[in-house]
Parts: C-alpha cells; structure tokens; sequence
C-alpha cells in the first residue's frame, strides 16, 4: 500500500542517511514510500534527553542555521534522480526562502507542499500563483483537553525568535535577512554547534567568566536505544556475569578473610546463581577499626582540601573507568535493570565531583566575617571525627558513595557499614577508593549484620557523627543510642522513607500522568525510598487515567534485569517479597483491586519477583507503613476537598517526595507552598534526583537534613571554629587614618 508514510525531521543528525536507508528499503519491497520532512518538532526535549542520559553530544544540530541547511539538503536528496519512485517528498514549512529553494531544485519533478492550519496563508496563496504545485493543509483533530498542548507546543515552536514566521511579522527584520541563505550564514559562525548549548559532558563546567574551580564535568552516559552505544556496552557488562566475587571486612588497608564463617550470595533474580562470598566483621575486627579510624582522623583532618578533594575527582575517574564491572555487579547482587545500574554508577561519580568541588569552595580558605574596627574575624570548618556511614541496599553504590566521600572530603575518617545484602559492591568501591589515594587508614570498611555491627558503631563513645539512610525505625534506632552514650554529642544524618504522593488535576496531560506513575510507582520494583505510593487522581478524570494505567501497565515486561527489554526486576530478597506479599493479601480483602501487571512464570520462578499492582483505597492514613515495592495505592477527590489532600499528605508524618502534574500554575503553586515535604516535582516524574541540580532529603519522619547532593551538604560532616584576632593590639587599623 504506497500511502503508508513518516515524517523525516531535518533538525537530526541522521535525517539524510535516515532517507538513504528509506530510499533502499523502498527498493528492496517495489514500494512507493511517502516522507514528509519537516524541520522537527520537540528539539528542546532532545537537547533535554541527551543532557540527561550524559552523552557525548546532542542527537540534534543546536544551530537554527544547520537545521535549515540540513532541511535543503535532505530536499536535495528526494528530489535527486536515484530517489525517483521510491520516495515521495512531502515539505512541511512556512519559510518562503525554503519554498523557493525546493522549487528551484524540483526540476517538475513531483512533490506536494504542505503547512498547518491557520499559518502560511498569505505565503502559500503567493506561492500557488508563482509555482502551481499540490498543497496539502493539515490540522489536528481531537477534543480541546488533547489539543490544547499540541496548540501550546506550535505557538512556542512559531513563535521563537528564530522562526520565520516570527521574523517575518517583525517590522525591524530587513528584507535581505529573510533570503539569505542559510548555508552562508552557518559559515559565518564560528562553530557549527551553538557555544550557548554546552554539549552533555560540559553541562556543568564553569562558564565563561565564572570563578575558576567552579565547575565540573558530567558522568558519562549512555543511550541504550541506539545500538553502537548499547552493544559494546553489554558485551563488556557480559565478561563480569559469570565472575565470582569474594568481599570481606577491610581495615587499617587490609583484608579481613578472619571471622564469621562465608556467606553465599545469591541473585534475586536466580537464587539458584552464586555469585560470591561475603565474609562478616566479629566484634573484635569492628573494634579495630574504630581505633585505627580514631588514630587516623587527625592527620587526614590537616592535609590540605585540595589533596582530599583530588582524591574524591580521581575516584569518580576509577568508578568510570570500572563502569561496566560496577554495573554487572548492580544487575546481579542488587537486581538492577541496564538503565537503572548505568544511572546508579553515574550519580556515585556526580557524587565524588561535586563535593570535591563543594569542598574546595567551602573549605579552601577562611571565610573573613564582618565585625568592628580594630578586628579580624575569621571561621574555619574542620572534620568532626570518626564519621559511621551506614547505606542501603537499594542504592549500593551511589548512596554509599555519597556519604563516604562526603565525610572524607570533609576531614573526617570514616567507618564504612553497607547494607548486608549488597557487601560485594561495597568492597569492590573500597577497593578503588583506596586506589585513588585515600589512606586504608582513613577509610574502613565493615560487612556484615547491621543491627549488630550498626548497634557496637553507635554505642561507642569515639563516634563523632552517623550518615545513616534506611528505614525509619533504624533511624530511630541509632538516634537513642547516640543520645544514651556518656560522650560528646553525635551528628545524625538521616535520609529515610516516606509515604510520596503524587496529586493530578484534570487539567493533567493523561499521557505524561501515566508515563511518570510508572516510572515513580515501579521504576527499580518499587525499591526507592522516593517511590510513589499514593496517587490522588481528581475524581473528574480517575475513571479515564485508570483505564490508561491499566492498559500501560500490561505492557511491562518483568524478569531478568541483564535483559534489555525487561522493565521491572526483583525485589531485593524473599523476605522483602513476604512483606509484600502479606500487605498484597491485607489489600485484597478491604481495597479495590484496580489493576495488575503480568507475570511470567517461566521468567519468574526462580526469583523474588512481583508483579506491579494498583489497590483503590479512601485514605492515605489506611497505609501504616510503607511498603517498599511496585505496588501502588489510589484515593480519588473532589476538586474542592484539595486541601483536605494537602492536610492528609501532611498529617501522615512523612515528608520525602510529592509530584503534581497540572497545567494549572495556580494548582501546583498552591499545593507547592501547603505540603511539608522535601523534594516537589512538578509534571515530571518523582524519583532520580540529580547530583547538585536536586538536592534530596526530607522531613519529618523522612530525614533530618541537610540534602544530599546539595549546596549544604557537606557542613553537616563538620565543625566550625571562628577565629578572631584583636588587631588593634599590634598598632591599631591604619585604614581609618586614610
């Protein structure tokens, strides 16, 4: 059927071999294939994606110039005689230079002309007496909620500065400017990318102008839907899958292979594949750390920031050097999907840059504080002690990362705890961070239970500070053993979970509502302590985004997370997977079951899997706890019952996350300012805060402050002395008598 057609967007890279491929496939089938190429629509989202995903450049010319000369040369193309038959050119544009050019390069060959609705009438109606050519008017067709941000998207698009259309309404534009042509005015810029766009790695180096030291440089990404980025990844991911790995406690720089007997670990997503050993600390191995960390704090403390924080910039090279090692082990000691371990190895190393930046900003000199003549008043930051880090499992190698190099960069030696279940990416990370020159002194690691190890850390009397994320009742835990030591008083650092909702109006995109749910509600199963738990959908629409979610959700492919088309991968262990489970059945019985997502036995069997699943419930206070896992929970409510929504979120004590999603500023302002919680999302997803760009923490019963990756981070690991000298004293303020 040779009507069977697609756009082609001249603002990408790859339009022209794109057409070529086109040109070859119509060949191959005896086909006629109609393109309609088009300059592009949702260019800032690509220049969004790539910065993202942390590729080395954008899939996008960033010059207007370039998608104009890249549009007549794609024309040039399906006008050419090897085309002939195989392609039928459609031009999308309201540029009347572009008009001119196409019908210059036609040569009567046949094509049609096409523009939107409503635009380019004047334009065409001159073009149709000059040029008789088909026309094709197109317009979209729907209700006014689908359309609405379709009219937004063209408005912005045709209303830019750039846009010819804006240009030429514009009184002040000189004629000649809207004819010339845009090869010309392409070679007269001195890049052909556009110096105000920082490609991907540079997103967050300094500008010019800026301070020096006041940028870094971008973990590297990937784009696992294009196959030259993806492929020569997974093969070096597959080396390690087979590797077995042993770890053990390290202390004062050695391994520590004498204590409890080894521990198997297991995949959870195939209990019957070994992948290693863990060997736990004894009492007495743990006791020897704290002392070597005690001896080795001092010393650490005086060497310079800019030592410490080179240490910190040459780690985060070895975590990126040893990235697809790090990833393997992610995938199959904590379960990770491709896309979730690549993001869980970027944010450790945005974690090492930037608090080596954040350091040698804050640290690297005295800060001269105001006061009166005859005075000088300096304050000084310093490390506190022997800092505890205690992580979690879910993020086993960002969130460990972060608060060892927090601590570190700050003076403090440090007494690594990671969570049991993942001790192998623990070790592996110890390994390379000593490597990037931090002193085995300075650094100990310890695996093994944590109520036992995490109880004698927090009960010795030489622990200055704790860094601690998990659970709530942990973190309660370790406040009253903290509080009970006849010592001086402890830093408790503490990022917990919450009870994270999302609130959607019916003003709401529908297609971005159900994107972001299944992203925040099962992205990682669930495992995130920003997880959406609780969505609130105005009762005007739930019916409508309910019948969307359930048809999403049976689309999720859950299963092996080595695979790249899997979605969801296992929860961490079976006895999360009880939990879970229990809460799954208390559900049953006094919710409404909404929708489930499949489950493949054949995939599953071996596994601690669950399929995502959706309950309707009344209130947010129905959950007494959260349950860390894909399973979501949704309350309707009357427009006019928002505050209510707002009191309950508040009153349940949590204060993590909380997305909107709204077109509606007056809404989300309004939700903005009412709800305590620590992190707000607006029409986005709720989860993957980035490093220095969203600084996460909570409130409440969700943390204490203050935000990791964030500006005032590293003063939490720190204690501040203030300086000040009688100047006077030594003859007085010469300023005063000038």
């Amino acid at each position: 059927w040779n009507n069977f057609g697609l756009a082609v967007q001249a603002y990408s890279k790859r339009a022209l071999p794109v057409l070529a491929w086109l040109a070859a496939l119509a060949r191959h089938h005896g086909a006629l294939i109609p393109v309609r190429l088009v300059k592009g629509a949702y260019w800032d989202s690509e220049i969004k994606w790539a910065q993202q995903l942390g590729v080395e450049d954008y899939p996008v010319f960033t010059r207007k110039e370039a998608t104009d000369t890249s549009y007549l040369v794609c024309a040039r193309f399906l006008l050419s005689d090897p085309v002939q038959g195989l392609l039928y050119p459609q031009f999308a544009t309201h540029n009347a230079h572009t008009i001119a050019s196409i019908h210059c390069l036609s040569a009567h060959r046949n094509f049609e002309l096409e523009r939107l609705y409503g635009m380019g009438g004047s334009l065409y109606e001159a073009v149709s007496e000059l040029c008789p050519t088909n026309v094709r008017i197109y317009a979209p067709v729907g209700s006014y909620q689908d359309l609405l941000p379709y009219l937004a998207r063209r408005l912005l698009e045709n209303g830019a500065n750039s846009s010819f259309v804006h240009r030429l309404i514009d009184s002040q534009q000189p004629a000649a400017s809207l004819i010339k042509h845009p090869a010309e005015q392409l070679q007269n810029c001195a890049r052909l990318a556009n110096e105000k766009i920082p490609v991907p790695p540079q997103l967050f180096e300094a500008r010019e102008g800026a301070v020096k030291d006041s940028g870094r440089r971008n973990s590297r990404g990937f784009n696992i839907n294009i196959a030259s980025d993806v492929t020569p990844l997974l093969d070096s991911i597959g080396l390690y899958h087979d590797r077995h790995w042993s770890a053990c406690p390290i202390v004062n720089g050695e391994q520590c292979k004498q204590g409890d007997q080894a521990t198997q670990v297991c995949c959870p997503f195939d209990h019957s594949k070994v992948i290693g050993d863990t060997i736990a600390a004894g009492d007495e191995t743990a006791s020897r750390a704290v002392s070597a960390a005690a001896a080795a704090y001092e010393s650490w403390n005086l060497v310079p920031v800019a030592e410490r924080a080179d240490c910190l910039d040459r780690a985060a090279d070895l975590l990126e050097t040893h990235r697809s090692e790090l990833i393997a082990l992610c995938q199959l000691e904590a379960g990770k999907i491709l896309k979730d371990a690549i993001d869980e190895v970027r944010e450790a190393v945005d974690f090492c840059r930037y608090y080596a930046l954040q350091a040698r900003q804050l640290f690297g000199q005295a800060s001269a504080m105001p006061g009166v003549t005859g005075e000088s008043n300096e304050l000084t930051h310093s490390g506190r002690g022997i800092f505890a880090c205690i992580s979690p499992w879910n993020f086993p190698l960002a969130i460990f990362t972060g608060q060892v190099m927090a601590a570190l960069v700050a003076g403090n030696s440090v007494i690594a705890k990671p969570a049991n279940q993942t001790g192998l990416i623990a070790f592996r990370a110890v390994q390379l961070f000593h490597e990037a020159g931090i002193p085995g002194a300075v650094l100990q690691l310890l695996l093994g239970d944590g109520a036992r190890i995490g109880t004698n850390l927090t009960t010795d009397r030489r622990i200055a500070g704790v860094a601690f994320t998990g659970s709530t009742q942990t973190a309660h835990s370790i406040n009253r053993n903290l509080a009970a030591r006849d010592a001086p008083i402890a830093s408790l650092i503490a990022e917990t979970g919450g009870q994270n909702a999302m609130i959607v109006d019916s003003s709401a995109l529908p297609e971005q509502v159900i994107k972001d749910v299944l992203a925040s509600a099962f992205g990682s199963a669930g495992q995130r302590c920003s997880a959406l738990r609780v969505l609130y959908l105005q009762d005007d629409i739930a019916n409508s985004i309910i019948r969307l979610l359930k048809g999403a959700m049976q689309e999720l492919q859950v299963g092996d997370p080595r695979k790249l088309q899997t979605d969801i991968g296992p929860v961490i262990n079976p006895q999360a997977l009880e939990g879970l489970l229990a809460h799954r059945e208390r559900m049953h019985h006094s919710a409404t079951l909404l929708a489930e997502a499949p489950l493949n036995e054949q995939e599953t069997r071996n596994g601690t899997f669950l399929a995502p699943i959706v309950f309707e419930i009344n209130r947010i206070d129905e959950l007494h706890d959260e349950h860390f896992g894909p399973m979501l929970h949704v309350i309707r409510y009357q427009a006019n019952n928002l505050d209510r929504v707002i009191d309950e979120i508040n009153q349940s004590g949590f204060g993590l996350t909380l997305a909107i999603h709204s077109r509606n500023a007056t809404f989300c302002d309004h939700i903005a300012a009412r709800v305590q919680v620590g992190n707000i999302y607006i029409n986005r997803n709720q989860v993957g805060a980035v490093v220095g760009s969203q600084p996460f923490g909570g409130r409440h019963l969700s943390g204490t402050g203050p935000k990791a990756g964030g500006p005032n981070y590293l003063l939490g690991f720190t204690s501040e002395t203030t300086v000040t000298t009688n100047t006077s004293a030594m003859g007085g303020n010469a300023e005063l008598f000038m």
